[in-house]
């Protein structure tokens, strides 16, 4: 192989390390049923925290539940989108498996 395709490859090993690294301190909220409940999750598809208003409590558990469930959802999919936005500016939009 020539010697400027492995640099390029280990810049792309560096920037995609650099990545994963921040997308694991970084944090998005998803929330549901006007800001009743709210889930914090990381970049990785951590949960990190969930907040639930005590008003909600004493409802109906199954709208609670609902709330937990949407509220959990969107964040993941906040956090999805976010992973790979960022690893797609380091990889130009081409599919690495194993890559988020």
């Amino acid at each position: 192989m020539n010697k400027k395709f492995l640099q390029q490859a280990q810049q792309l090993q560096k920037q995609m390390m650099t990545i994963q690294a921040e997308l694991e301190s970084a944090k998005v909220e998803g929330s549901s049923g006007g800001g009743a409940v709210k889930a914090t999750v990381t970049g990785k598809m951590r949960l990190d925290s969930i907040m639930i208003d005590p008003e909600v409590i004493s409802e109906d558990v199954e709208l609670l539940q609902d709330l937990v469930t949407a509220a959990i959802n969107e964040a993941l999919d906040k956090a999805q989108e976010m992973a790979s936005t960022r690893m797609g500016a380091v990889t130009g939009g081409l599919n690495i498996p194993g890559i988020t």
